[in-house]
C-alpha cells in the first residue's frame, strides 16, 4: 500500500504479521458484543414489559446501525493491520498506520528513552508483541503492534542500542 501524500518516497514499509488478523478479530467481536449486551439489555427489558417501552422505529433504528457499524468495522479488519508498517532509516524510525485517517511518525533514535515489549495472551499464543517506543514526549504514540516475537525482540536491542549511540553524541 502505497499513499502519494504521506508516504516518504522511496521506503519499503516492513509489514505486521499477517496473525494480527486474528488477534483484531478476537479483540473486535468481544467488544462488539459487550457492546450489544449493553444496548440490547433496555430493548429485551423493553419486550418483555419491564422497562417502558421504546417506539418501534428507535428499536429498529438502534439495531440497524449498531450491526450495520459492526460489519464495517470488521470488514475493515485486514486492511488496517495490512496498513501498519515500518521502516528503519539512518536517524529514526519511521512507523505507518490508517487507512482514512493515515498517520506516519518518525521517531529520531536520539529520542529514545527506552523501548518496551508487550503480549497479552492472545498475542502471545499467537507468537506476537507489541513494540512501544517511549520517548520523552508523553504525546508520541510510536508503537507496532502485531510484530512476530522474534523481531520484536531484534527491535528492542537494535533501536535501544542506536537511541544510547545518538544519545551519547548529544
Amino acid at each position: 500500500m502505497h499513499s502519494e501524500a504521506i508516504d516518504p518516497t522511496g521506503v519499503e514499509w516492513t509489514r505486521v504479521d499477517e496473525k494480527y488478523i486474528t488477534v483484531k478479530y478476537i479483540t473486535g467481536i468481544t467488544g462488539w458484543l459487550i457492546t450489544f449486551a449493553i444496548v440490547g439489555t433496555p430493548l429485551v427489558l423493553s419486550w418483555t414489559g419491564i422497562w417502558a417501552e421504546f417506539p418501534l422505529w428507535l428499536q429498529v433504528l438502534v439495531i440497524g446501525g449498531l450491526v450495520f457499524w459492526t460489519a464495517v468495522d470488521l470488514i475493515l479488519v485486514p486492511r488496517r493491520v495490512r496498513a501498519i508498517g515500518y521502516h528503519e532509516r539512518a536517524d529514526d524510525l519511521l512507523i505507518r498506520r490508517g487507512l482514512l485517517w493515515q498517520r506516519v511518525v518518525a521517531v529520531p533514535y536520539g529520542r529514545l528513552q527506552y523501548v518496551d515489549i508487550e503480549a497479552g495472551p492472545i498475542m502471545r499464543k499467537l507468537g506476537l508483541c507489541t513494540v512501544q517506543l517511549k520517548t520523552a514526549s508523553a504525546a508520541t504514540d510510536a508503537t507496532i503492534p502485531g510484530a512476530v516475537r522474534s523481531e520484536g525482540a531484534r527491535l528492542r536491542d537494535e533501536l535501544a542500542a542506536r537511541g544510547q549511540a545518538r544519545l551519547a553524541g548529544l
